[in-house]
C-alpha cells in the first residue's frame, strides 16, 4: 500500500496577519479535500509566529496568537526567539496553557522549577493507516538571553541528533521543526541523516522546492506570512520506507481574497488598542522626535537608560523613535506606538580606548539612512547614532561624564541589544556584557516617566 501524507507549514509570521484568513481558508479546504481522498494531513508552525511590535500580540502577551493557531487547527509548533526571549519567564511558562496543539522544543528547560506541561522534546503523530511520524523541535541558541530569563538552553544540533537516534527506531517518518536558520539546518542534515525532512525558519530563507542535503529535504517559506509550505510524502507500507518527498510553496498573495480580511485586521488592532488604552502617566509637555539629530524625546530616553542601568554613558540610534511623546494623558498604546521594537538594553564593558573607537565608528553617516530590517528593529530608517555622556573634544580626547577618560580604565556603556550581535560594533560581540531582561525599551521609558514627569 502507498500512503500519501501532506504537511502544511508556516514560519516567521511575526504577527503579520495580512494573509492569515486567506491562507488558513486555503489550507483548511485543501486538508478537507485530501481527507475525502483518504490522504492524511498535518499543519505545523516553525516559530516566531508572534512579534510584540504588533499591538494585538503585545496587548494579549502572545495569547492572541495561540488563539489564532488553535482556531486554524495547527497540530505541532516549535518556538522561535520571539516566543522564547521577548517574554518574561512567567509569560512564556504560561503561553501555551490553552493550546490545542503540541509544542516541541528539545533544547529548552526551565532553570529553577518544573517544566511547563506543554514543553516536550518531540511528539509522535499517527495516521489512520498506522504510520508513525516523529516530530522533533528546537530553537535558536541565545544562551545569554535565556539564562537571564531563567531558562536553560542547550546546543540544538546535539539535542536533535540524540533524540533522532533514539526516535528513529520507533517511527516510520522522522521530521524536525528547526528554528535555527539555514546554515544550522544544512549542518544538521549532514550530521543527522536519520531525519527525513527539516522544516526551516529563523533566517527567513525561501526554498521554493526545498533543498536536498545528504538525502534530507530542507524547507523554508520566507517571512511575514507571505508563503505557506506544502510537503508531500509517499510512504510504502510493504517496504516500510519513504519513496517520495516533494515540497512546494504557495504564494499567499495570489490566493483568492477572503471577505472580511480588512475587518479582521481592524478588529485585531482595535482589540489591542482597547486593552492598552489605560492612562499610565501624564506629561506636562510634548517631546518631539528627530531621526537625524538629538531631540527632546531622545534626551528624555537617555536619562531613563542611564538611571535604569547605572552605566557611565549611553548610545542608541535616533530611528528607534517612531513618534514623539504627546502632552497630557499617556497610555501603554501611546508608548508602544513610539517604541514598538522587541529590543532590550545591554551594558557593555569597554576600556576607554575601545569606547573612543566606538564613538568614532558611531559617526558613520551612511548608517543614518540605512533601512534596517531585523535584529529586533521595527522602525523605518536607522537614524543618527546618538551618544550621551561621552564625546570627543577639540583635542580629540574622549570625555566621559565631563572628565577626560583614562584610556586603560573600564567604562560601562548602556546600549541596545541589537548592537551586541557584531554587525555594527565588532568589539561588542566579545566584550563582557549584561542584558536587562525582560524589559523592553518602552518599559524603561514608562518607568522613568512615571517617576519623573
Amino acid at each position: 500500500m502507498l500512503e500519501t501524507i501532506h504537511f502544511y507549514h508556516t514560519n516567521d509570521i511575526h504577527s503579520h496577519f495580512e494573509y492569515w484568513l486567506r491562507s488558513q481558508y486555503f489550507i483548511r479546504n485543501e486538508r478537507l479535500a485530501y481527507a475525502e481522498k483518504g490522504e492524511p494531513s498535518f499543519l505545523f508552525d516553525i516559530g516566531d509566529h508572534l512579534d510584540r511590535s504588533n499591538i494585538y500580540t503585545e496587548a494579549t502577551i502572545g495569547m492572541g496568537n495561540v488563539k489564532l493557531l488553535n482556531e486554524a487547527g495547527y497540530d505541532v509548533v516549535t518556538i522561535g526567539n520571539n516566543e522564547g526571549i521577548t517574554l518574561s519567564f512567567e509569560e512564556l511558562y504560561h503561553l501555551y496553557d490553552e493550546a490545542d496543539f503540541e509544542v516541541v522544543v528539545a533544547n529548552l528547560q526551565a532553570a529553577n522549577r518544573e517544566n511547563p506541561k506543554w514543553l516536550k522534546p518531540y511528539t509522535i503523530l499517527r495516521t489512520k493507516y498506522g504510520t508513525k511520524i516523529g516530530v522533533i523541535g528546537a530553537t535558536a541558541f541565545y544562551e545569554l538571553f535565556y539564562r537571564e530569563l531563567h531558562w536553560d538552553i542547550t546546543e540544538p544540533r546535539n539535542e536533535i541528533k540524540a533524540v533522532a537516534k533514539e526516535l528513529r527506531k520507533e517511527v516510520d517518518i522522522l521530521l524536525c521543526l528547526s528554528h535555527l536558520g539555514i546554515t544550522e539546518d544544512e549542518l544538521l542534515a549532514q550530521e543527522c541523516p536519520e531525519l527525513d525532512v527539516i522544516f526551516g525558519a529563523h533566517t527567513h530563507h525561501f526554498l521554493e522546492e526545498g533543498k536536498w542535503v545528504n538525502g534530507v529535504l530542507l524547507t523554508g517559506c520566507g517571512k511575514f506570512g507571505a508563503y505557506t509550505g506544502h510537503l508531500m510524502i509517499q510512504f510504502d507500507h510493504e517496504r516500510k520506507k519513504i519513496i517520495r518527498k516533494e515540497e512546494m510553496v504557495i504564494d499567499n498573495a495570489l490566493l483568492p481574497e477572503i471577505e472580511g480580511e480588512l475587518e479582521f485586521l481592524e478588529q485585531l488592532a482595535k482589540t489591542g488598542k482597547e486593552l492598552m488604552d489605560e492612562t499610565i502617566f501624564q506629561s506636562a509637555k510634548s517631546y518631539n522626535k528627530e531621526w537625524f539629530h538629538h531631540s527632546q524625546i531622545s534626551r528624555l530616553f537617555a536619562k531613563a537608560v542611564l538611571e535604569h542601568t547605572g552605566a557611565d554613558c549611553a548610545m542608541f540610534n535616533a530611528g528607534i523613535f517612531l513618534d514623539g511623546l504627546k502632552k497630557g494623558n499617556v497610555s501603554k498604546y501611546d508608548i508602544h506606538r513610539i517604541l514598538p521594537h522587541p529590543i532590550n538594553l545591554c551594558v557593555v564593558e569597554l576600556t576607554g580606548r575601545q569606547l573612543k573607537e566606538v564613538y568614532l565608528q558611531a559617526k558613520n553617516e551612511e548608517w543614518s539612512q540605512l533601512e534596517l530590517k531585523g535584529l529586533g528593529f521595527r522602525g523605518l530608517i536607522f537614524g543618527k547614532i546618538l551618544t550621551y555622556e561621552f564625546s570627543v573634544n577639540q583635542n580629540r580626547e574622549l570625555i566621559v561624564r565631563g572628565e577626560i577618560c583614562d584610556l586603560n580604565k573600564t567604562y560601562q556603556l548602556a546600549t541596545l541589544d541589537m548592537f551586541t550581535f557584531g554587525y555594527f560594533f565588532p568589539n561588542f560581540k566579545y566584550a563582557k556584557k549584561k542584558y536587562y531582561l525582560p524589559y523592553f525599551l518602552r518599559d524603561v521609558l514608562i518607568e522613568y516617566c512615571k517617576r519623573h514627569l
